[in-house]
């Protein structure tokens, strides 16, 4: 890190080569392949009819390395970055110049990067998200590890309210110094996920069932029509199933989570190591799920929609950034469940979150007198499809349901593969009933909770029509009451204090019924 004498610091030198490193390696392809294996063979290193203009290839060659070279120099030297006044900022490009800033109180979370080239050099690049679903993410690369941790203790410190910095709405914009270099807070590792446990995961994946169905497929078609022509299909799809667990093995390696006053601390990764931190307050959703094959050792994945994090890419980043746990017990969904809502709003959250899971509603509907009344009462208060609309979902209607607690509206769903969608009060943005023609004959009704992009996608299916209505009104009063008490953006800033006539009561619901 280089002092510019004005407030801005430059990254670490040797940014650019990290960079670029692979156009260095094509330049040296391009111009070397041909020598170099001539010279293997024990031949010259010039063919004899390129003899006379050696000279001027090895100029030309030289030329576009200087040029090359002095690209990255150049971006060095005009690549910085200031984290004052409320703000982080970052300065690139000496042809076309660009600004990118980001507010501290509006960080949603900050990734430290380590790719194997940086690895190398003891490098590290900083990623600051904001709310604009990645498209306003700002990046700092590099800089020295040890400056990336401390620099990054330093701007949650300043974002969370804890150093003190008031934020930018209220401060006039001066010139001041970067935010000192803080210490790292110490964290506390809870859990880490065996490479063994992850490796297994990936085997009984859903991604497996489907290659061995196609497998299966495959083989009846070549008995039945006698064509072996059919095997052929299974090549691209074993590439690119080798490819997906490779990628999600090496994403997922070394998976560690720990907690710090900063918040929820993820490490993770093989060849590119990545240091994750989620403030609290800062997750928008969150989805336990459990595929079929995974019952068998107990297993559950959780993935949360964060803003700046946008939806899962492609390339499998993206889904590891959304990915709170690879895979885990259920004593180690209850461990993260803890660290994302610390007041789970209920006096017995681990019954609640239970039935969330792997609950299952009384056969009869739980009606008032009914056998099975007293089992609604196990089920953890969860409101499930009504009995009438059973035809239309057969295996899932004693599934379908939700519960709603003092901080967070739970919504759970599926018989094979088990989900549940957690969604804290004050982030529930906006909502909507949705009815097609069938839910109309049955009284029934979808209610579509909309939240930043991602991976969960909260919607409680097939609810009584009565239940919907209400859990609508009731669930927008307790996201307005939660909002009023979440007066900063500060994470660590106190609630405000809500007086008695401004919450609103939410209509209580009752038990399912038919």
């Amino acid at each position: 890190m280089t002092a510019t004498g004005d407030g801005w610091q430059r990254v670490h030198p040797a940014s650019p080569f990290v960079r670029g490193w692979v156009a260095l390696a094509a330049l040296f392809f391009f111009f070397g392949r041909d020598s170099f294996e001539r010279l293997l063979q024990g031949g010259p290193v010039f063919d004899e009819r390129l003899a006379g203009r050696a000279p001027w290839l090895l100029l030309g060659g030289g030329t576009v390395l200087l040029l090359t070279v002095l690209g990255f120099v150049l971006s060095w030297y005009f690549t910085r970055y200031q984290v004052a006044d409320g703000y982080v900022r970052v300065n690139t490009g000496f042809l076309f110049k660009q600004q990118r800033q980001a507010r501290l109180d509006r960080v949603q979370a900050i990734d430290v990067v380590q790719p194997l080239l940086a690895r190398i050099f003891g490098l590290a690049e900083l990623r600051f998200e904001v709310a604009d679903a990645g498209q306003s993410a700002v990046h700092l690369a590099y800089l020295r590890a040890d400056e990336a941790r401390r620099l990054r203790a330093a701007i949650l410190a300043s974002a969370s309210g804890a150093a003190g910095a008031s934020g930018p709405a209220g401060a006039t914009a001066r010139p001041g110094p970067p935010v000192p270099a803080a210490v790292e807070a110490p964290e506390h590792t809870v859990l880490i996920i065996p490479p063994p446990r992850l490796a297994g995961s990936l085997v009984l994946s859903e991604q497996s069932v489907f290659i061995v169905l196609a497998a299966a497929a495959s083989v009846v078609l070549s008995a039945v029509t006698e064509n072996r022509s059919f095997y052929f299909y299974l090549i691209p799809a074993g590439l690119g199933l080798v490819a997906a667990y490779w990628n999600s093995f090496n994403k997922g390696y070394n998976f560690a989570a720990a907690v710090s006053a900063d918040g929820i601390r993820l490490h993770y990764g093989l060849l590119d190591t990545q240091a994750q931190t989620l403030p609290p307050g800062r997750i928008q959703a969150l989805r336990v799920s459990q595929p079929p094959l995974w019952r068998i050792f107990g297993w559950y994945r959780i993935q949360v929609n964060v803003a700046g994090y946008g939806a899962a890419g492609s390339n499998g980043e993206g889904s590891s950034r959304t990915t709170l746990l690879p895979v885990g017990t259920l004593a180690e969904v209850l461990t993260m469940l803890s660290l994302v809502l610390p007041d789970p709003g209920t006096p017995d959250p681990v019954r609640v979150f239970t039935a969330g899971l792997h609950g299952l509603a009384p056969a009869d509907g739980g009606a008032p007198g009914a056998p099975g009344a007293s089992a609604a009462a196990d089920d953890g208060g969860f409101v499930t499809t009504p009995r009438r609309a059973r035809l239309l979902a057969p295996l899932g209607w004693r599934r379908n349901g939700f519960a709603a607690t003092g901080t967070a509206l739970l919504i759970r769903s599926g018989r094979w593969w088990r989900q549940l969608v957690l969604v804290p009060h004050q982030r529930t943005q906006s909502m909507a009933l949705q009815q097609g023609p069938l839910a109309r004959r049955f009284r029934i009704a979808d209610l579509v909770l909309h939240t930043t992009a991602g991976p969960v996608a909260p919607r409680l299916v097939q609810a009584g029509l009565d239940e919907a209505r209400a859990l609508l009104d009731a669930q927008a009063a307790r996201a307005r009451t939660a909002r009023k008490r979440q007066t900063s953006e500060h994470w660590l800033a106190g609630a405000a204090p809500v007086e008695p006539e401004a919450v609103e009561p939410a209509p209580q619901e009752g038990p399912p019924h038919g």
